[in-house]
């Protein structure tokens, strides 16, 4: 009899707990992450793979730490996106606590208002560390491993992005309000829930002792900004990295006080993406919200920029220095840019070409490599889809082998040219006579021709034999050398899926060295894109 009482009180008691809280809410769940991370091509070098990783962590071990989610901000624009970023970061406290996680909220200089909040009450109750490391309590300006790298935006004028006129409006609201107009923060925003199981503190000792005695060993960090409080704070990701926590950035859950009219002069979305490589490189590896809700992720509305891929596997004419340094120059306002290098010990591996998946347009450098059948796939995919792809110099022929049957679990593409571009590359003049540049047949009005001043502008690299063109192929620029024919060196097409195409062969190292050149790729891209070319 007793047996059954007990086995009938079991289940009442299961059974309004479920009611309660939901069977769901009762089932730990890991997170299971694809972080990602740079590693060096090969030691200082300056170039960097793009590597990503799946890891599986348990969430009872894992804090989400909210860093700095104020309120009010002195720079409107930053208080514009805190807000707009907010309901999905709250979504994601919502998972972290229904998979057992905790979560620390801190909003610095911000604990007066929650001196009575269960939530800080419990972070207050919690003994101090025997074991806390040294400095976990102040500011954390440089960990050892940023030492091999260069800081990639200038802040030193605070980073604000504000409308000149709209920022002093701003200021004279907040005063109104009765707020500082530099530091007008008094709590949290409102749109993140905090609850009582949760904790509330700014104090990098208090946040090191309930992480202890929790056990916790992963933290999952969001908030603002990236480029200050986020790295920087005693529970930034600088002390946690540098202290032993797995800890990783929400990239996507995040923004950096950086203003365009500054270093490196790109657009503030830009900004955020170099501080992002800079964490990747020297500090932690970041992940996107979309791993831990499901769904896209998060784009800021007025983040417009399409996602351009940059692919270089070639020896030959040293892309791999001079595309990257185009585009820090040239394409940080208009595009989010990715790179993807070889295998400096394998010719035939580009890692991190997953990327692709993600991209809108490509920009392609490559000579006669074939690639593993999953990498190749992913060329594929990105072509068959219709996307816009530019090429330059040895793209023509990136994946042939010369009709050379491939290793055995790797692909060739020997109608890439024709496919892709429009093409018919067989070969190349010696190297040596300059290419004199001349406007094809009735380019005089194409986009991609305009501010390109062709007495400016030659060939420094050999003349390519690429005719005849397709019928779909419209020839824009012409090259010759003494006593050969005459070549197209530039042309627009489609690819055979409808995407626009772009080639040249002007792409020489020198040949970077000319404004006139510059201009020509980056028009090529801008039209491939679709974007407005600049007059």
């Amino acid at each position: 009899m007793k047996k059954h009482v007990l086995a009938f009180l079991c289940c009442v008691q299961f059974a309004f707990l479920s009611g309660i809280v939901g069977l769901s809410d009762l089932r730990a769940e890991n997170f299971e992450l694809l972080t990602r991370s740079r590693a060096e091509t090969k030691k200082e070098s300056g170039r960097f793979h793009t590597l990503t990783k799946k890891q599986s962590w348990d969430a009872q071990k894992t804090a989400v730490i909210v860093c700095d989610m104020w309120d009010l901000h002195h720079c409107l624009n930053a208080t514009r996106r805190g807000a707009e970023m907010a309901p999905r970061m709250n979504d994601i406290l919502i998972e972290a606590r229904k998979r057992g996680a905790i979560v620390i909220h801190a909003p610095s200089s911000c604990m007066k208002f929650y001196e009575k909040h269960p939530a800080r009450l419990r972070a207050l109750k919690v003994a101090p560390s025997t074991k806390l490391p040294e400095d976990i309590g102040k500011w954390c300006y440089k960990i050892p491993s940023e030492e091999q790298g260069t800081y990639p935006i200038d802040q030193s004028d605070g980073g604000e992005d504000d409308d000149p006129e709209e920022h002093a409006k701003w200021a004279e609201k907040l005063k109104k309000m009765g707020r500082n107009p530099r530091a007008p923060w008094k709590r949290q925003t409102e749109l993140l829930a905090i609850e009582d199981q949760d904790y509330i503190s700014d104090n990098g000792e208090e946040i090191w002792s309930i992480m202890e005695k929790r056990g916790i060993e992963n933290v999952i960090m969001v908030g603002v900004h990236t480029n200050m409080c986020v790295l920087g704070r005693p529970f930034g990701l600088r002390q946690m990295s540098k202290n032993g926590k797995n800890v990783v950035l929400v990239r996507d859950m995040t923004d950096t006080m950086y203003n365009p009219g500054r270093r490196p002069f790109v657009s503030h979305f830009t900004g955020t993406d170099l501080i992002v490589e800079h964490i990747e490189k020297w500090v932690c590896p970041t992940v996107t919200s979309d791993q831990i809700l499901g769904g896209e992720t998060f784009r800021f509305k007025n983040d417009k920029r399409p996602h351009l891929v940059i692919v270089m596997a070639e020896r030959e004419y040293k892309t791999n220095e001079t595309l990257p340094k185009f585009a820090a120059e040239h394409l940080g306002h208009a595009f989010t840019v990715s790179v993807v290098h070889a295998n400096v010990d394998e010719r035939n591996d580009l890692p991190g070409i997953e990327v692709l998946n993600d991209a809108d347009i490509a920009l392609i450098s490559v000579r006669r490599r074939v690639l593993p059948k999953d990498q190749m796939a992913v060329v594929r995919k990105f072509i068959e889809s219709g996307k816009p792809v530019v090429g330059v110099r040895t793209a023509n022929h990136a994946f042939s082998l010369r009709g050379k049957k491939p290793p055995e679990n790797f692909d060739a593409w020997e109608t890439w040219d024709a496919d892709i571009f429009g093409g018919n590359y067989t070969g190349h003049h010696g190297k040596g006579p300059e290419v004199a540049i001349a406007m094809a047949k009735g380019a005089d009005q194409h986009p991609v021709l305009s501010g390109v001043d062709l007495k400016k502008l030659k060939g420094f690299g050999s003349l390519y034999l690429c005719k005849p063109l397709a019928e779909s192929a419209t020839g824009l620029l012409t090259g010759t050398i003494p006593g050969k024919d005459t070549e197209p060196v530039a042309w627009v097409a489609n690819t055979k899926w409808g995407g626009r195409s772009f080639y040249t062969s002007i792409a020489d190292p020198k040949d970077f060295d000319q404004p006139t050149q510059n201009r020509l790729l980056k028009n090529a891209l801008f039209w491939a894109a679709g974007l407005e070319i600049d007059k």
